[in-house]
């Protein structure tokens, strides 16, 4: 009873701080989860499983401070509504994750030309997978965006982490061209007023707009 209780409680914490559905199922389950497991007394083989299917998402949290938070279709609508559609645009996604926000630009703008940098492998891989079942002409680059030239993006977007944005936009003053836009959902950078904010409804995120 225990268990279910903290979990319900994590639950509605989630909900109220506005955390993706996904976030809420996960809290109310995962302490039934380790009680089952318990019960169960699964072979040790399982858990080491579950911890290399945990380290392949989460690859390099530790370094980045950035975990893995896919966006969601709500914000995709909003962002492509921020891609210019009267010419030839580039757009990156910025810890593209499995690739969701960079496939549905590629096909609602036809005029973007769009891609993704990921690092933790098995978002990556998933994103390099959809890709070629889609036939999308989209790319996936696997590594670190600071490895990344910002000045051939129109269009840059980020849902990373707090204590990633100082870097993200000193990236992006050094080397975004002039006119180009710098999309943070969730995420401010400190000190740097934003040209637009956007919000979809009370109390949801919010999607952080600079024009460079």
């Amino acid at each position: 009873m225990l268990f279910l209780l903290q979990g319900v409680v994590a639950s509605i914490l989630s909900i109220l701080l506005a955390m993706a559905v996904w976030w809420r199922w996960i809290h109310l389950l995962f302490p039934v989860a380790v009680l089952l497991m318990l019960q169960w007394q699964l072979p040790a083989w399982i858990y080491l499983l579950a911890f290399c299917f945990t380290l392949a998402v989460f690859w390099s949290t530790y370094r980045t401070q950035v975990p893995f938070y896919p966006s969601l279709p709500a914000t995709w609508r909003q962002v492509k509504a921020l891609v210019p559609a009267d010419r030839k645009v580039s757009v990156l996604d910025i810890g593209s994750g499995t690739g969701g926000l960079v496939l549905y630009l590629a096909r609602e703008r036809l005029n973007a030309s769009c891609a993704g940098v990921e690092l933790a492998p098995l978002p990556w891989l998933v994103s390099v997978l959809l890709t070629y079942l889609k036939k999308s002409p989209v790319s996936f680059k696997y590594g670190d965006y600071q490895a990344v030239n910002l000045s051939e993006y129109d269009v840059v977007f980020a849902y990373l982490s707090p204590a990633a944005m100082p870097d993200v936009w000193r990236k992006a003053k050094k080397e975004m061209q002039a006119g180009s836009l710098l999309i943070s959902y969730e995420f401010e950078i400190p000190g740097v007023v934003p040209k637009l904010q956007i919000q979809d409804r009370p109390g949801a995120p919010s999607i952080f707009v600079w024009e460079l």
